[in-house]
């Protein structure tokens, strides 16, 4: 009885000798990149029909999103907005002065808007960290407008009936609008529509949140917090609180709440 060597059938250009003398089979199978890594919009310059070809990607992204048929002007726009990196953390932002400038302002609004004070923790009390957020404002030619520095408060971090209480604010209805357009379209009338600037910074308070200061504000002594009077961005009750502070505002103006839509306000 003959032990059966598992290599007879091999072509013998795939086995080779290692230092034990037994045989090692080596794959032949020919090695690509996966076509997932090629699909991504930045490598969209670099894609070609022949780099297609050899990988045999079935649906090739350039095929649907190609920079070829843009106009120069948009163009431009396009590249320019891919050619600046925006920080991601506040030790990366103060290497650039306009960076700075744009937390600087940020501050002084939020301190002007008696968004908090400067105060002690309470014992048997908790505060929320909070993070800076950049953001590059371009204009329609892809030359920066201006940076935009904003600070959220990390409102994971946030304890149910510490922190916040309630969180559900008001969703106009897609009917509503609809509805709103179709008359103003019947009647021949004028739609305006306005954008109020930071308009979280405008909702009160009524819980007692407690926020460690922002990197890069010096408090006078070492523990202080920020007593938040004011809404931020990231709190869960942000969105609510500036709803009701909206809402009783048109209310004393002399409109009228509209009890199918609660984010309707009629005024005749």
């Amino acid at each position: 009885m003959t032990e059966s060597n598992n290599f007879n059938n091999i072509d013998p250009d795939t086995v080779i000798q290692d230092g034990l003398g037994s045989d090692l089979r080596r794959s032949r199978r020919i090695k690509k990149i996966p076509s997932y890594l090629v699909d991504y919009h930045h490598q969209i310059a670099n894609l070609h029909k022949d780099f297609n070809s050899n990988f045999k990607i079935k649906y090739p992204i350039s095929s649907l999103l190609t920079y070829d048929f843009l106009s120069n002007k948009h163009l431009n726009f396009t590249l320019a907005i891919s050619s600046h990196v925006e920080p991601h953390t506040y030790e990366e932002s103060i290497r650039n002065s306009n960076w700075v400038e744009a937390m600087n302002k940020e501050v002084r609004a939020l301190q002007a808007n008696k968004t908090w004070y400067i105060t002690e923790l309470p014992l048997n009390k908790t505060s929320i960290g909070c993070k800076w957020i950049y953001k590059i404002k371009y204009k329609s030619d892809g030359s920066i407008e201006r940076y935009k520095a904003r600070l959220v408060a990390k409102g994971y971090n946030q304890l149910e009936g510490i922190h916040f209480l309630d969180t559900f604010s008001q969703v106009a209805k897609l009917t509503t609008i609809r509805l709103l357009l179709a008359l103003a379209y019947a009647h021949n009338r004028h739609l305006h529509q306005l954008d109020v600037d930071n308009a979280f910074l405008h909702g009160d308070l009524d819980e007692e949140v407690y926020m460690t200061p922002p990197p890069g504000l010096i408090t006078s002594k070492p523990n202080q917090v920020c007593r938040l009077t004011k809404s931020l961005y990231g709190l869960k009750q942000a969105s609510r609180q500036w709803f009701a502070k909206l809402s009783s505002f048109l209310i004393s103006v002399g409109f009228i709440q509209s009890s199918s839509d609660y984010s309707l306000f009629i005024k005749k």
